[in-house]
């Protein structure tokens, strides 16, 4: 079973596909264990070699104590969760790996830890950004009633599946999405650390600092996330140097998951335009 460690955490990953191939890694959104990625996980690794890893707090990753840390301003900072943390936390995942680059893709929270490791460190050779924000003042937060839908009191079988009713469209959920909650009860992150991950996302703002992220970055918004908007995706593209957006009509938060053939075209697309130019 490999492992990283960022300081005393130890995070648990695993990889699939040619360790010869460039690397794809995958970040998941707040809350949500390795499980989400299963429907890209698999289209990517091949051609190319696919990682995916429990954020601190879910699946086989460490849960540090969640307690906020209070600055010496008087204000409070998500402990031991802040997104330049988790950021960190994939460097020691991509180190340990031995991975000189990587292709790196997130979703919500996940997308904002992908942004900042652009920020901060060197081995990012592409983003792609599924329901993201950029925080800060002028981003669309999370509605108050979707961000109460979305958090659990207890990992029960009940309340993990109402909380993705928010996140689905409707004709998804009504499916019955009983595989997803079996997969939540195994990997999600439990409902101290859930909460400490949305005070990251609360918390990070990446706003003005956009510019300096020149690397290829890959947009893909549903038009009726209610938890992400989409004027959120549509900010970071008019930001990104060299952001390109793709928006998925009526699609939902989880529109990666319910459109998965056409968001794995456009990614493996995205993914093999840039591998190839940086081989010619």
């Amino acid at each position: 079973m490999p492992t990283a460690h960022n300081g005393d955490v130890e995070l648990y990953y695993e990889t699939e596909g040619p360790s010869d191939r460039e690397t794809v890694a995958f970040v998941e959104d707040v809350g949500y264990g390795a499980w989400q990625w299963g429907w890209q996980h698999a289209a990517v690794a091949g051609p190319f070699e696919s990682l995916v890893w429990d954020n601190r707090g879910t699946g086989r990753s460490d849960a540090p104590p969640s307690e906020p840390r209070r600055t010496d301003s008087g204000s409070e900072t998500p402990g031991p969760y802040d997104v330049e943390t988790m950021a960190a936390d994939l460097e020691a995942v991509l180190s340990a790996h031995g991975a000189r680059k990587a292709h790196v893709v997130g979703a919500g929270l996940g997308g904002m830890v992908a942004l900042q490791y652009a920020l901060d460190h060197s081995r990012a050779r592409t983003l792609t950004l599924l329901g993201t924000s950029p925080g800060g003042p002028r981003a669309r937060p999370t509605p108050t009633d979707v961000r109460e839908q979305l958090l659990v009191s207890e990992k029960s079988r009940d309340e993990l599946r109402e909380s993705l009713r928010p996140a689905m469209s409707e004709a998804f959920f009504a499916a019955d999405p009983e595989e997803v909650v079996e997969w939540r009860l195994a990997e999600d992150a439990g409902p101290a650390a859930q909460r400490a991950q949305f005070a990251a996302m609360d918390a990070f703002d990446a706003s003005d600092h956009l510019y300096e992220i020149t690397v290829p970055a890959l947009v893909l918004h549903g038009t009726a996330d209610r938890v992400v908007p989409v004027e959120n995706g549509r900010s970071l593209v008019e930001n990104l140097p060299r952001g390109e957006l793709r928006e998925f009509e009526d699609g939902s938060h989880l529109f990666f998951l319910e459109r998965s053939k056409d968001v794995n075209d456009e990614l493996l697309g995205f993914l093999d335009e840039h591998a190839e130019q940086d081989l010619e």
